[in-house]
């Protein structure tokens, strides 16, 4: 193996790490944060430790902070839409998580729409997506968005190019309407590598956990690097309007990008902290003629572990 290659597997093997502190991370609370260093094992860099210690603290704090904006977007009733594109494996999903993760999902929910039906395809390009716009005190994260239009939409020929054309005249207007509607619209681009997406990919292939995620539209979109980005480019510049500018994130380090995302949407809305009175635990009612009766063992999942 040569040195290429070497580091080629060392990457890969980073990579793999990562994804798997982001289930840890659905266990981790902060009193847990002095037995980070010994997670990835002893022959891990003392830097990486200390990087990985302060990547957890700092999510963890702005976690709570969403929490608290989630709290002022009740209380006042606003109405927020977040788009999140980029191209495949540029770590959209994961800070969608990290963002949601502490979130009730009646309040802050993920439209994560499919390929449009034979009856969606008729309809007017932007209906279905309207129907998942929130309501007053709710915030909606959209995984690709509208834009779909004009990237994969674009790029694999699946419009023509009357409709990728209708669709740069109308998405200004209609993203306009919905600011004057009451709705805060934010837009990311998650902006990635040709080599990181090459790295990525190569890491999901190698994972079982992750193969469900390269789909043939992902495969193809490899294959078609420069014209997703000859898209992109000129959609950042038909689209990127004083109403609803476009926020770019470099996202080739996964977890410096969902840190910097949620640290910057946070600085986009003016929420304060909503005073909420002390909870106090009611005693249990207690009846002397209740019994508990015991669950039949046939009901009851076996004790595996």
């Amino acid at each position: 193996m040569n040195a290429n290659e070497d580091d080629l597997v060392q990457r890969i093997r980073r990579d793999l790490v990562d994804s798997y502190d982001e289930e840890l991370e659905l266990e981790l609370e902060d009193c847990r944060l002095e037995q980070l260093t010994q997670d990835s094992g002893g022959d891990t860099p003392g830097h990486y430790q200390a990087s990985r210690r302060q990547y957890f603290r700092e999510l963890f704090r702005m976690q709570a902070e969403l929490v608290k904006l989630q709290d002022w977007v009740v209380k006042t009733g606003h109405k927020v839409v977040i788009l999140f594109e980029g191209r495949d494996a540029a770590g959209k999903g994961g800070v969608i998580k990290r963002i949601t993760q502490r979130l009730n999902p009646r309040v802050c929910r993920v439209a994560a729409l499919p390929a449009p039906n034979d009856r969606e395809k008729t309809q007017w390009y932007f209906q279905r997506y309207v129907s998942h716009l929130p309501g007053a005190g709710e915030i909606v994260l959209f995984d690709r968005s509208w834009y779909n239009r004009a990237g994969v939409e674009r790029v694999m020929g699946f419009c023509s190019d009357e409709e990728y054309e209708e669709f740069f005249r109308s998405v200004p207007e209609f993203e306009r309407m919905l600011v004057r509607s009451g709705i805060q619209l934010i837009k990311y681009w998650f902006s990635i590598s040709d080599e990181e997406q090459h790295l990525r990919f190569l890491g999901r292939i190698h994972d079982p956990l992750k193969q469900w995620k390269l789909s043939p539209m992902d495969l193809e979109s490899r294959r078609r690097w420069e014209e997703y980005t000859k898209a992109k480019e000129v959609m950042l510049e038909r689209t990127h309007t004083p109403d609803a500018p476009w926020w770019v994130v470099q996202a080739v380090d996964k977890k410096k990008a969902r840190l910097n995302c949620i640290h910057h949407l946070l600085g986009q809305i003016p929420y304060g902290e909503i005073e909420h009175p002390a909870i106090v635990l009611p005693p249990r009612e207690r009846n002397e003629d209740y019994v508990r009766h015991p669950v039949p063992q046939e009901i009851l999942v076996p004790d595996i572990y």
